[in-house]
Order: structure tokens, then C-alpha cells, then sequence
């Protein structure tokens, strides 16, 4: 009795068996054909020149440096990967400056964090590549002036939607492969906070939230970041250089802001590829870079 159902059992099962392999064969090879959409990463420290303004504090103007940690993300999108590409992007800087007399100093700690998409365009060229779109963004920090014994701080925060795009043209320093990249964010519309002028924030947490949130637009709220790159293609790693710029500027409530800063930038960058071990690549696997 047993003979007779184990036997009809496992000729079921070997039947089966390689039919099923066969199938993850062809799924390997389909998948293999699909695209590939490397992630190139860049990580950079900067460093430079930092000016302050904050009339919540003070109505002087205070100039020092400005030191920063950069990350940057870039792939092409799973849907129309040779045309969309997307954009990862943290920042956090610290500006120390002091007052003219160089007796006050005031501190600006700041993170920034956006995502954003973006149309690629070619060009006359294969070497250059233009792209537009929008991203979001969240912004928060503080302005702190410990010769403010009242009122030492000055909150910081922001939600915006932004235009940005890039320029990615590829060339040779003699025999070195180069790729200089521009990418400017120039938010358009959002919700920024800000006190009233002489407000305490000790009465914001008595529950005085009344006129703090602020809709931003470019008559009271203007950003505009500036990041150009060179990365040195010396091998699998790239040498970055390049230059950072933001200007920032804000008016409500009687309370001007000004941040300004512009720093030497350098790191390294590079491309990754995430490969199944298990699945090769087909002949016919298409690469399709992020900036290109």
C-alpha cells in the first residue's frame, strides 16, 4: 500500500523538480538583461568662510568659518531609468563668527536634508548631460549668542519644495578622465518658523503659538545652494574637489536672517553596483549611469 502511493508521489516530484529549475534559469537570465543602475555616492568635508546676521539676537553683522559634512546619493529611477534620475542629499554645518570688535562670538549649527527627481536631457554632445526637476526638503538648526543672556538662541526650520537640477560634462585633464558636475536647489514655496521679534521662547512653551509658522515664498524666504564638483576618476575611487556656496535670507515678523557661506569642498566618489553572486550578468546587461 505504501509502494504504491510513494512510487506515483516521487515521479510526481522529479517531474516537477526540473521544470522548476528551468524556470529560475530563464528568471536569471531575464533579470540579467534588465538594467543596471549603479548608485554613485560622494562624501565630502568642507571647509570656509561663514557671515551671520540674526536681528532676533543682534542687529550686527558676524563673520567667521564655516566646517561641513556632505553626502550625496544619485541613481537612475527603476521607471524610465535612461531619462529620470534621483537625488539623496544631507549636509550639516557649523559656523563659528564673531562680531566685529571680536568680542562676542555666535554659532550656526545647521542640517539640511533633501530628495529630489530630476529629467536628463541630452546634448550636442554624449559628454554632457543636462537635467531639471523638483525635490523636497527639510531644514533645521540654531543661531546661538551666549552674550544673550535673555534670549541666546534663534530656532531654525523649514519644509520646502525646490527647483533643482544638474550639469555633468565629462572630459580629460590631460589623461585624466574628469566629470565636473553643477547642481543649484532654489526652493520655491514651503512653511518656515520664526518668532516674533522680541518673543521669548519661554512663552512659546507657556503655549503662545500663535503666528510661528510662516508660508515661504521668495519675498520672505530665499535660499539658493550652489555645488560645483570636480571628481578625478584615478581608479574605482574618485578624487573629489570642488567649491559650496549657500545663501540664505529671511524677513518676517520684523526679524532679518542672513547666512551666508562658501567653502573649499573634498572627498571621495564612486560608483556601486549590487549584484545577485548567484545570478551572472548577461552580455547584454545595459549600464546606466546616474549623471550621464
Amino acid at each position: 500500500m505504501i509502494t504504491r502511493i510513494f512510487i506515483p508521489l516521487l515521479t510526481v516530484l522529479l517531474s516537477v523538480l526540473p521544470a522548476g529549475a528551468a524556470d529560475s534559469d530563464n528568471d536569471s537570465r531575464l533579470l540579467a538583461d534588465q538594467p543596471i543602475r549603479p548608485v554613485f555616492a560622494a562624501y565630502s568635508v568642507e571647509y570656509g568662510s561663514g557671515r551671520l546676521t540674526d536681528t532676533y539676537l543682534t542687529p550686527i553683522k558676524y563673520a567667521g568659518w564655516h566646517v561641513g559634512l556632505d553626502y550625496q546619493r544619485y541613481q537612475a529611477m527603476r521607471f524610465a531609468p535612461e531619462e529620470w534620475t534621483m537625488r539623496l542629499h544631507f549636509n550639516l554645518g557649523l559656523d563659528k563668527t564673531d562680531n566685529p570688535a571680536g568680542n562676542a562670538t555666535m554659532w550656526d549649527l545647521m542640517l539640511t536634508a533633501d530628495w529630489g527627481m530630476m529629467r536628463k536631457f541630452r546634448t550636442f554632445t554624449p559628454d554632457l548631460t543636462l537635467a531639471i526637476g523638483g525635490s523636497t526638503g527639510i531644514e533645521a538648526g540654531c543661531l546661538y549668542n551666549a552674550r544673550n543672556s535673555n534670549n541666546p538662541a534663534s530656532a531654525k526650520a523649514a519644509w520646502t519644495v525646490n527647483l533643482t537640477g544638474f550639469a555633468s560634462w565629462r572630459t580629460k585633464l590631460w589623461r585624466l578622465p574628469v566629470t565636473l558636475t553643477y547642481q543649484p536647489t532654489l526652493p520655491v514655496t514651503g512653511v518656515f518658523f520664526a518668532p516674533d521679534y522680541g518673543e521669548l521662547y519661554y512663552e512659546i512653551y507657556l503655549g503662545d503659538h500663535k503666528g510661528l509658522a510662516h508660508a515661504a515664498w521668495w519675498g520672505n524666504y530665499f535660499k539658493l545652494d550652489n555645488q560645483l564638483s570636480a571628481d578625478l576618476h584615478f581608479g574605482d575611487t574618485n578624487l573629489r574637489v570642488g567649491y559650496h556656496g549657500s545663501i540664505f535670507s529671511s524677513k518676517v515678523n520684523d526679524v532679518v536672517t542672513h547666512i551666508f557661506n562658501h567653502s573649499f569642498t573634498l572627498g571621495v566618489s564612486g560608483e556601486w553596483i549590487s549584484v545577485n553572486p548567484r545570478k551572472s550578468l548577461s552580455d547584454k546587461a545595459r549600464m546606466i549611469n546616474a549623471l550621464y
